[in-house]
């Protein structure tokens, strides 16, 4: 384990404390970014609670449920702490809680780089402009596809990025479509990666390369770091 993400345990949850000013959280760690054009630099990564979605290949199921409840202060404290310039928010779906607006501002107050990881299923337009969005297209592989939240979209500002997630062949030829169907490389930074155990990373390149897609491979960097079910990384 990291020694980055070693921390002690946030305190136990309290089902009476008012919400909007608190969120549940499911863990607080240091570690390497794995995804998105930010990958490979040092980033602190808040992991709320709760996940309106089940895509067939997630890897944080254990977010679902577990987490404790925490003052919005207190969770912008321990990141601070760290002494990293940037942070992600993410879950399960971080914009289920209404906490994380301010977590997020507070967090750009501060004068860090802020990332959004969000399924792409609830609406971004609320989302601080200081923060990067980093926004799923739920492929078929998913099982969640009929869930995209397409206006998303129009809201979508320079800097924000799409992730789709890719299964298989399928998968590509579905996530292809809605590249050049929509226009989406003109939209934002499109990513590609494999679902991990379920696509070979080496196929995916050369479908990218035959077609000429406007699109940026990537890999889950944690995943070969560490062991892919290890926590905190």
């Amino acid at each position: 384990m990291n020694a980055l993400t070693d921390r002690p345990a946030p305190p136990p949850v309290d089902p009476d404390a008012p919400t909007g000013a608190d969120l549940v959280v499911n863990e607080v760690y240091a570690s390497v970014q794995g995804e998105s054009t930010y990958a490979g630099l040092p980033c602190v990564f808040v992991r709320l609670t709760g996940c309106n979605l089940r895509c067939v290949w997630c890897d944080t199921a254990y977010a679902f449920h577990e987490g404790a409840r925490r003052a919005v202060d207190d969770v912008v404290r321990e990141v601070l702490g760290f002494g990293v310039p940037l942070a992600e928010v993410t879950g399960g779906e971080p914009l289920l809680q209404p906490g994380v607006h301010p977590l997020m501002a507070k967090l750009a107050d501060a004068g860090l780089t802020v990332l959004l990881e969000t399924s792409g299923s609830l609406d971004i337009a609320r989302v601080d402009p200081r923060v990067v969005r980093i926004v799923d297209v739920k492929c078929p592989g998913s099982g969640e596809a009929g869930k995209n939240r397409w206006e998303n979209l129009a809201h979508l500002r320079p800097g924000d990025e799409l992730k789709f997630v890719i299964a298989g062949r399928d998968d590509y030829e579905w996530a292809r479509e809605q590249v050049r169907g929509r226009g989406l490389a003109a939209r934002a930074t499109v990513l590609f990666g494999p679902a991990w155990g379920a696509a070979e990373p080496r196929r995916l390149v050369e479908w990218i390369l035959e077609d000429r897609l406007p699109v940026r491979f990537q890999l889950q960097l944690h995943k070969y770091v560490w062991p892919p079910e290890t926590r905190g990384v």
